[in-house]
């Protein structure tokens, strides 16, 4: 079947802190397509750090098109194209008491899937609330499992791509509220021009990537432009500073908040990633494979070989094949004997190169070594 697809940019009101103007880009098949009545439901991506929806253009369409859904992208509140208006360097009036948390990202989130997502695609007379497949990318995956905690009623399945199970360094002597203070506006200040400058964005995607290929001097260009407001050092220093996100109903950290999930959950990782390690990703498995969840809910690990840090990036479309699969499949306890992957070890082939896939399973998981387990479980506490 043939798709057309268009590509629409909004601004949206994030009513969360003053009506503060958010990017986001929405792509929908439209052939064959009725506003989600094919009961699947849209797909939300969620960037990682320092990048806007922009990053998720490679896999967007692959992904619409595969699932025959409405896919969204949006920047998060102080990255991209999402910035208060009148920014002056955390001095201005809408900038004031904001902080750029996970706590205020999350919130915005919430606010964009109830007042955007829901109203654009939810049928009239529908039998049941629509819900919004979750996908995201580092600390998109953090908040994907903060939105499971806090807003179960909105989620229908989540998909961790390299999620980071950590966020915020919660730094004494500031909250992160605008204004900052002097020292932090200081320390906040040099780092930010330090990690705006191109060479260091070149060095962090050498790192980020498994493959050098997968990125150019467009995307450097297009990170570099996000930080060329005049928000972004009071911005970068309220991140540094600000806590981790509160997890609701006595949930205690990232590795608890996954065994509370209440939805089937897809872990996508790139096994060269340098940060969020194989590891960790096992780890996380071990926290979705408990046995309150697995009465009701399925988990499912897919490891990419050769891929980095950004698989919605660097391998959309070995991505957006199981995704595609795993979202496409309506009956939840079918999830668990679903066929992602059509050889054990299936080859997919990106432009810069294959990329081999193959499924985690309980035996692998469990095989850790005993230094490789304490530090995931330091780290995802």
């Amino acid at each position: 079947m043939l798709h057309v697809f268009f590509w629409w940019k909004y601004p949206f009101l994030f009513a969360g802190n003053r009506n503060h103007p958010v990017g986001y880009e929405v792509i929908n098949p439209i052939e064959g397509m009725d506003n989600g009545s094919d009961n699947r439901g849209p797909i939300l991506l969620l960037n990682g750090f320092g990048v806007g929806s922009f990053h998720q253009h490679r896999l967007m369409p692959m992904l619409a098109r595969d699932t025959n859904s409405i896919v969204y992208g949006i920047d998060y509140l102080g990255q991209g194209r999402s910035w208060p208006k009148d920014c002056d360097d955390g001095m201005g009036e809408n900038e004031r008491g904001l902080i750029y948390s996970a706590d205020t990202w999350l919130e915005q989130i919430i606010n964009f899937i109830d007042n955007v997502i829901i109203p654009a695609n939810q049928i009239d007379n529908a039998s049941k609330k629509l819900k919004v497949h979750v996908v995201g990318n580092s600390v998109g995956g953090y908040l994907s499992v903060a939105l499971g905690n806090h807003r179960p009623d909105l989620v229908e399945t989540i998909s961790l791509l390299n999620a980071t199970p950590i966020w915020g360094l919660n730094l004494p002597g500031w909250d992160g509220k605008l204004p900052a203070p002097p020292l932090p506006k200081f320390v906040g200040r040099l780092l930010f021009d330090q990690i705006r400058d191109l060479n260091t964005i070149e060095k962090y995607l050498e790192v980020a990537y498994a493959n050098a290929d997968a990125f150019d001097e467009d995307l450097m260009a297009k990170i570099r432009a996000c930080t060329e407001g005049k928000g972004g050092h009071a911005a970068f220093a309220s991140i540094m500073w600000s806590p981790p996100v509160h997890f609701k109903n006595q949930v205690e950290g990232f590795s608890d908040a996954l065994s509370h999930l209440r939805c089937d959950t897809l872990l996508l990782f790139g096994a060269e990633d340098k940060w969020c390690t194989p590891s960790i990703g096992k780890n996380m498995m071990k926290s979705l494979n408990c046995k309150g969840r697995n009465e009701y809910f399925t988990q499912r690990y897919i490891e990419l070989s050769d891929v980095g840090h950004c698989p919605n990036h660097e391998a959309p479309k070995a991505v957006s094949d199981v995704l595609s699969k795993w979202i496409s499949s309506t009956e939840p306890r079918r999830k668990k004997t679903l066929q992602l992957l059509p050889d054990e070890e299936h080859i997919m082939t990106e432009p810069w190169g294959d990329i081999s896939l193959r499924e985690v399973d309980d035996e692998d998981i469990l095989s850790m070594n005993v230094v490789d387990t304490f530090l995931a479980q330091y780290i995802s506490k």
